[in-house]
């Protein structure tokens, strides 16, 4: 289960829709609009996201509305973010040091 949620974060473009989606739900329209990205790509990844349970989709009848399924992802996210920002840190600390 932890490989297939991971599975999820593993492309820009969807952790992009992630964090377009902590304000709250959105048509694939509008995040398409927001990210810049064909409706068809966006579409493409939110199906991905929607089948590792990251997203959920709600009809309202033209449009789909999608949303987090758990807020909690954006913090993982973001410390995931933080712990990239370190390894950054200490790689430039170390290349200072050689340099």
């Amino acid at each position: 289960m932890h490989a297939q949620l991971c599975e999820g974060l593993a492309d820009p473009k969807r952790i992009a829709l992630l964090y377009a989606l902590r304000d709250g739900e959105t048509t694939v329209n509008q995040l398409a609009e927001i990210l810049g990205l064909p409706q068809a790509t966006v579409s493409r990844h939110l199906k991905i996201l929607r089948e590792r349970n990251l997203v959920n989709a709600r009809r309202d009848g033209m449009n789909v509305y999608y949303a987090l399924m758990n807020v909690k992802v954006v913090d993982a996210l973001d410390l995931l973010r933080q712990v990239l920002n370190d390894n950054l840190l200490r790689s430039a600390t170390l290349a200072q040091a050689l340099g």
